[in-house]
């Protein structure tokens, strides 16, 4: 990764953290019950099973793009094709915030961190948005080992930085956050960012 590439892949990371999903509702419930303070383990555990994820999308993706590379193009093509699929998503689908909101039952540190880390694990969207993803911002014909610790690094803080955020701001301002006018807003915006690296992804030279 050049210096360019790992900070725009920071900002990336970061906006995909914020993105309203099962885990931000998750955040959004605890915090707006017991504060911010009480989600950390929550969030690290989310972000832990994010890294899992990234690595071996790494891996996976590195061994394609060597060995494969006509389908590594359709790889890429299929994963431009999904980052679309998800921004369109987020224009679309209506807001449920009730759901995960409901839930009052706080488990320990031990506890939330499984919570945090199976919230994230059962969802295969995130396995396929880091292979949607990573092509945009590494060369996977030279993959090395600095790279990966580099990306993970930088997606540990990314995560923990937006997940920190988003549970201050909901035990601060608990009606502005959590309104569906708010929700409808951020989902929007992070709609468009991923329609334009969908859009960028496809028209990328191999």
């Amino acid at each position: 990764m050049t210096f360019e590439s790992a900070l725009t892949f920071f900002v990336a990371i970061f906006i995909f953290g914020i993105t309203p999903g099962p885990g931000i509702f998750a955040i959004l419930a605890r915090a707006l019950v017991l504060g911010g303070r009480s989600c950390f383990w929550l969030s690290f555990g989310m972000v832990i099973s994010d890294i899992c994820y990234l690595i071996f999308a790494c891996l996976g993706l590195a061994a394609i793009a060597e060995h494969w590379g006509e389908l590594f193009t359709v790889i890429r093509w299929a994963g431009a094709a999904y980052l679309c699929y998800l921004g369109w998503k987020l224009w679309t689908t209506p807001l449920d915030t009730e759901g995960e909101a409901s839930s009052t039952a706080v488990p320990g540190r031990t506890g939330s961190f499984v919570q945090g880390f199976l919230i994230s694990a059962s969802n295969p969207k995130v396995i396929l948005f880091y292979i949607a993803f990573l092509p945009t911002f590494m060369d996977l014909n030279a993959l090395v080992f600095s790279d990966i610790v580099l990306a993970s690094v930088l997606t540990l803080v990314a995560l923990m930085m937006g997940l920190t955020l988003v549970a201050g701001f909901a035990s601060m301002a608990r009606r502005q956050f959590s309104s569906p006018v708010a929700m409808r807003r951020l989902n929007r915006s992070a709609g468009s960012l991923m329609i334009g690296a969908g859009a960028y992804l496809a028209t990328r030279s191999s």
